[in-house]
């Protein structure tokens, strides 16, 4: 007696061949078997696909599964995936954010802020865009100097300066020191607050209202006493982490520090 080996399971019946399923690109020729029709395909459109016969005729037809042959094989139409669009991602200062950046070298023309935590700010939020553009931040330690550092950094075409400073206000001793600059290469914009922590909106820093601070008392140092923040130092990092975007800031420190990244990246004339 002779024995047989099978690999399959008789009772299990004929195995179904699977119909591949091919996306419906125009211009993809097809024949429905019903009627013989055979045409290229037009478009899908309320889940049917319309195919155009030799002779530029159009006849709709629906996307069922093995409903069309191709090159004799039955197949299933459906429709072409689409790509998915690209994301534009924002920077924090809300500008659309260079992929794979690889910073500029950096320009001669420089922005100047009055101290430490103004750069950290400015460079929180601008960050990417200064990279862009090669354009570094530096901290001028005060306005009381300005004159003197502008004479020796030294204008001229294509080597401009921008200046932010603090309580750009009529009748403040910076807005008396900034009247002195008499420059065209050099800008100077600023905002009303007493310090850059306060261009920060309370509502980013879980307060109501930055509190008033008397005469007298060390602005920042009244500050942290009034909230319990602790030291200065401390008190600054719950500002800075508390920035995320260009959102979380005042509107008049927006505008001041975009008008002086558009003025140092001006072309030269």
């Amino acid at each position: 007696m002779r024995s047989h080996s099978y690999n399959d399971d008789v009772l299990s019946g004929p195995r179904k061949r699977k119909i591949p399923e091919i996306p419906a690109e125009p211009g993809l020729v097809v024949e429905d078997p019903a009627s013989g029709y055979c045409g290229a395909v037009v478009k899908i459109e309320y889940g049917n696909v319309v195919l155009e016969d030799a002779k530029g005729r159009h006849r709709v037809f629906p996307l069922e599964p093995a409903a069309f042959l191709l090159e004799g094989k039955p197949v299933t139409l459906v429709p072409v995936r689409k790509a998915a669009a690209p994301v534009k991602r924002v920077s924090a200062s809300g500008s659309v954010k260079v992929q794979g950046l690889q910073a500029r070298v950096a320009r001669d023309s420089r922005i100047w802020v009055e101290g430490k935590h103004d750069a950290e700010l400015v460079e929180r939020v601008w960050g990417h865009d200064l990279r862009v553009e090669g354009v570094v931040v530096e901290p001028l330690d005060g306005v009381d100097v300005l004159s003197d550092r502008i004479a020796e950094f030294g204008t001229g075409p294509g080597r401009r300066l921008g200046v932010l400073v603090d309580h750009l206000v009529a009748g403040s001793k910076e807005s008396r020191l900034v009247a002195q600059v008499r420059d065209e290469q050099v800008l100077v914009t600023g905002h009303p607050y007493v310090d850059i922590w306060q261009a920060v909106k309370p509502a980013a820093v879980g307060i109501e209202a930055w509190p008033k601070i008397p005469r007298g008392v060390e602005w920042k140092v009244g500050i942290c006493d009034a909230l319990g923040w602790g030291e200065t130092y401390e008190g600054w990092q719950r500002v800075l982490a508390a920035v995320s975007s260009f959102r979380d800031l005042e509107t008049p420190l927006i505008g001041a520090v975009e008008r002086l990244i558009d003025f140092v990246t001006e072309p030269p004339e």
